[in-house]
């Protein structure tokens, strides 16, 4: 990334996705690894945007949908400081909160940029609409939203939608059922942990950029910590054995910064209470830095 690159720290304190409180810390959690100063010794010009903090629920609402007006009406501010940061010409870094924030951040890209590709990294799918949701949580269902399959109510404030073939997820090991089928069904290009353990991680990230980045404008990564595995990132909102290690996330990362492609992107699933010594919070804030150009050598 160019010296004196703008980039937008914006954070957004949701937990209202997922059934375990918690997450709604994980912006803090990672500030307090000093990303913004690590940001400006990398030559880049950051500016901290504050946190947006969603409304406290009176009630859960609908059962296949939990928290839903509050976490669109959230996401919907946090829609609008995305799509003025890119206007303004600068890299929207978006802290999470749960996965639910890419509902926000996804078609606000989409908006400001056109047609752009989505890079998926989590050990779920988050591919459920309030059908075949088996919780009812709307952090298992963003990217089924994003890309125009529900539920619409989830992205009500954008016309934007991700066109599938655009989407790669890489690191997915515990999907449900009809998740399953449902990806399948919209052609998005799954690199499962199987996938990883077969083919490698260099030759996966060769693939998944090459989905997102062909024939788009720019790629938005969305990155679930709980995509690597919990020995290394315990502090996590659903944590899953045997995912992703350290270093399969840091060459992602820095194989991302190559790429040049990156326009935005989400770093969510922060739990600082279930966190050893803030350990998956620095960890979160490298691999911001990594994806924003910082190297070994």
């Amino acid at each position: 990334m160019q010296q004196g690159k703008k980039v937008d720290v914006i954070g957004i304190q949701m937990d209202l996705g997922a059934s375990r409180r918690g997450v709604n810390m994980g912006p803090s959690a990672i500030r307090y690894s000093n990303l913004v100063e690590k940001m400006k010794d990398l030559g880049l010009s950051p500016r901290d945007c504050g946190d947006i903090i969603p409304r406290i629920p009176q009630d859960e609402g609908e059962v296949s949908m939990r928290h839903a007006r509050e976490i669109n009406e959230a996401n919907e501010r946090l829609y609008r400081a995305v799509r003025e940061s890119l206007r303004a010409g600068a890299m929207p870094v978006v802290l999470g909160g749960d996965h639910c924030v890419a509902a926000g951040s996804i078609p606000a890209a989409a908006e400001e940029l056109g047609e752009i590709g989505v890079i998926w990294i989590d050990a779920h799918g988050d591919f459920n609409n309030d059908k075949s949701t088996p919780s009812g949580n709307m952090h298992g269902m963003p990217l089924s939203a994003v890309c125009g399959c529900g539920p619409e109510a989830m992205v009500s404030f954008s016309k934007a939608r991700i066109r599938p073939k655009h989407v790669a997820q890489v690191g997915a090991r515990d999907l449900d059922a009809a998740e399953r089928q449902r990806l399948r069904e919209n052609g998005v290009s799954v690199f499962s942990i199987s996938d990883i353990d077969k083919l490698g991680m260099a030759e996966v990230m060769r693939r998944a950029i090459a989905v997102a980045g062909g024939g788009t404008r720019g790629i938005h990564l969305s990155f679930d910590v709980d995509a690597i595995t919990p020995e290394a990132a315990p502090g996590v909102g659903t944590p899953v054995h045997s995912g992703l290690t350290v270093r399969e996330a840091f060459l992602a990362a820095e194989m991302l910064a190559e790429s040049g492609r990156v326009v935005s992107l989400d770093m969510v699933e922060v739990n600082p209470m279930l966190d050893a010594f803030n350990k998956t919070g620095a960890l979160a804030c490298e691999l911001i830095l990594s994806v924003l150009g910082k190297t070994v050598y």
